[in-house]
């Protein structure tokens, strides 16, 4: 029985691989309508992409758009946005055929997303004499907490506090100047950067654990469904061929955990 459960699991990573590396005709014109491949990258989560000092952007995110130009034969025109709420702004716009995001309800009623392929977690920072000392100690009344606005731990903390209140920035970074300038009493954010300012800043301090899990997946928009199917091969083969691991690992970020 179990030598028929992993020969059926077999095949169907087998038939996802096949299905990524070849992509039929019609899937690639409904990946790329306009003959190149246009790839939004969310600079506001420096876990999945990063711009250089030369200016040259890196990260997770921008190899897993410049493979997957190369596996549909195309060009890729890459364009960076400052934070999550502008790429899904654009979309609107129609200027993007795929894009870097964090699964959310809010966002699948536009887009649709493929298998994640990097968790993460959203982590609030306080001030170090703060009298919050864990996660559920933030939804208070009186406590404000700065977020960017349209990120993923922004909605889902407007559908989850009931207290607290969100101020929004333009993007993750400025929430966390707003959070020093106006003296808040938390701001919300992915890990990674949180620690990072944490270090830089002694006067702050961040809360144990975490108020969310951020999957972040791939995302084309909401009726190309059979370009979101493809991509999900593509992601499955991405993850367990280590390119994804790799990819996090070139650009520091190899705590990230890659999605199962």
């Amino acid at each position: 029985m179990h030598t028929i459960v992993l020969s059926a699991a077999m095949m169907l990573f087998c038939a996802q691989v096949a299905m990524a590396d070849q992509p039929a005709p019609a899937v690639v014109r409904e990946l790329a309508p306009g003959g190149r491949l246009r790839a939004a990258i969310n600079l506001g989560n420096p876990v999945l992409a990063q711009r250089a000092a030369s200016g040259e952007l890196a990260g997770v995110s921008v190899e897993l758009a410049r493979e997957l130009g190369r596996r549909l034969k195309l060009p890729v025109d890459l364009t960076a946005y400052p934070g999550a709420g502008q790429v899904v702004d654009a979309l609107g716009q129609g200027a993007w055929d795929v894009a870097f995001l964090a699964i959310d309800p809010l966002r699948a009623e536009v887009a649709a997303f493929s298998h994640p392929y990097v968790v993460i977690e959203g982590a609030y920072l306080v001030p170090a004499d703060s009298p919050l000392r864990a996660v559920g100690d933030v939804d208070r009344a009186g406590v404000r907490v700065a977020v960017g606005r349209g990120s993923a731990y922004d909605l889902f903390l407007a559908r989850e506090l009931k207290q607290a209140q969100r101020v929004q920035a333009p993007t993750s970074a400025e929430a966390l100047e707003w959070f020093l300038r106006d003296k808040l009493e938390a701001a919300a954010g992915v890990r990674q950067p949180m620690a990072a300012f944490a270090a830089a800043h002694p006067g702050t301090r961040l809360l144990p654990g975490a108020f969310m899990s951020i999957r972040q997946a791939m995302a084309v928009p909401k009726a190309r469904q059979a370009a979101a199917r493809y991509l999900d091969g593509f992601i499955e083969e991405m993850k367990a061929s280590g390119f994804v691991a790799r990819a996090l690992a070139r650009t520091g970020q190899s705590e990230a955990t890659v999605a199962p």
